[in-house]
């Protein structure tokens, strides 16, 4: 599985009212959410994202509450991929169960800008900037966690799982 697209950047400890804000947490239409992606900390980013473009942040990403709304929004807007330096426990727990690719990677997010075109490889866990040709490596999840990213999350990839057993 691959994804490409340009480069959204943060900083550190991006936490989970920046990313969906509670105030908007009334409604459990992932749609109506996405609307409000990030914009506490970037109004134009629900506007300019585009299907397979990718997050890049620094540490401890995701972190503050544990509510799963914050990478559902992400995944709902289109992102291919978040990479960061490290993800918090939890918001890391419910990317892999909505099916969030997530990727660590420190040397890369030290290196990629906001606007790099990047394109990721899940299965090997390479990382090319096709904007400066460097080439980065992460490590990739195990094939029974690509399963459930590939299947739409971690319901998705058991109802399809109880449905092929039938």
């Amino acid at each position: 599985m691959k994804t490409e697209g340009k480069v959204f950047r943060y900083q550190d400890n991006v936490d989970t009212d920046v990313i969906i804000p509670a105030r908007y947490l009334n409604t459990s239409n992932a749609q109506e959410l996405a609307a409000h992606c990030m914009e506490d900390i970037d109004k134009e980013f629900v506007h300019n994202v585009q299907n397979g473009d990718i997050i890049v942040a620094g540490w401890n990403f995701g972190c503050g509450s544990s509510r799963e709304h914050a990478p559902l929004v992400i995944k709902t807007c289109g992102v291919g991929c978040v990479i960061a330096k490290s993800f918090a426990r939890i918001f890391y727990r419910n990317a892999i169960n909505i099916g969030l690719a997530i990727l660590e990677c420190p040397e890369a997010v030290d290196e990629i800008n906001a606007n790099d075109e990047i394109s990721v490889n899940f299965d090997t866990g390479e990382i090319i900037n096709k904007t400066t040709g460097k080439e980065y490596r992460s490590q990739p999840f195990p094939p029974f966690i690509q399963n459930i990213i590939k299947g739409g999350g971690l319901l998705a990839s058991l109802k399809e799982s109880e449905d092929t057993n039938e």
